[in-house]
């Protein structure tokens, strides 16, 4: 079966009364926020194809990102991305430094990560266990249902919208001043461009939050100063001690 075929065909093969939520088309995502190489264009093209079928408003929103990325060469993506999530970056894809920064929390966020990729046998490569794309490829993976909506959930969508911060306006030109003060010569040169990714980000978090929609936790958002909680599934190893709140106290 030609892969285009494979990867649109959501919900073949299962039977009618399965309910955890189909993520496979996850993994369209992961390779866009991957160090491009060639065939880059080509995962962009088969992701839009996708958003198209299944989530117009989606694609919509990720309709530029397409324009810009099918139309650059390999080395002019790569340029890009760096400039986006390394040098100088917006923001970045390790998704534990988004929502804890260097707060302990994000350690042991990253020790539960990494348990879940060995519990799914997903090789994380080079990047760390909670970097994004490595995040949706464990999405797809993953056999635990209240995992799977947890991490989604309470998880990549409030990181998600973290990041998307990163690309205002205001929240740029500050950079900007900084890093100019700091540096004497800003990198990122491409203004108009700089902040494309912000479209795929988006379409992302749109599309997570049709395919959970209806599942919420109370709080819904992730801080940095919360405590108590093992707000993974399988996050008993958790030394954080309990408070008495109204957060759920999630099963390990």
């Amino acid at each position: 079966m030609p892969k285009e075929k494979q990867d649109l065909d959501l919900k073949k093969n299962l039977p009618e009364d399965y309910s955890m939520i189909e993520a496979s088309h996850y993994s369209l995502f992961s390779a866009l926020f991957r160090y491009p190489v060639e065939g880059y264009q080509n995962d962009v093209r088969e992701c839009m194809n996708l958003l198209e079928t299944y989530y117009p408003d989606a694609a919509v929103e990720m309709k530029r990102f397409v324009d810009y990325t099918t139309t650059e060469s390999t080395d002019t993506l790569e340029e890009l991305f760096n400039k986006t999530f390394h040098i100088q970056a917006i923001c970045f894809l390790d998704i534990g430094y988004v929502l804890f920064g260097e707060d302990y929390k994000r350690g042991e966020f990253l020790v539960h990560m990494k348990k879940e990729q060995a519990i799914v046998e997903h090789d994380c490569g080079e990047e760390l266990p909670d970097n994004l794309a490595n995040v949706l490829t464990l999405l797809t993976k993953t056999k635990d249902e209240k995992f799977l909506n947890e991490l989604a959930v309470r998880i990549l969508i409030p990181a998600l919208k973290k990041m998307l911060e990163e690309f205002d306006a205001a929240r740029l030109e500050m950079k900007d001043r900084i890093l100019k003060k700091k540096h004497k010569v800003l990198i990122q040169e491409d203004i108009e461009n700089r902040n494309i990714y912000n479209h795929a980000l988006n379409a992302l978090v749109l599309v997570i939050e049709k395919d959970f929609a209806g599942i919420t936790y109370e709080p819904t958002l992730v801080k940095p100063e919360i405590g108590g909680v093992n707000f993974l599934t399988n996050c008993d190893s958790c030394a954080t001690p309990e408070k008495t709140t109204t957060e759920p106290q999630l099963a390990n």
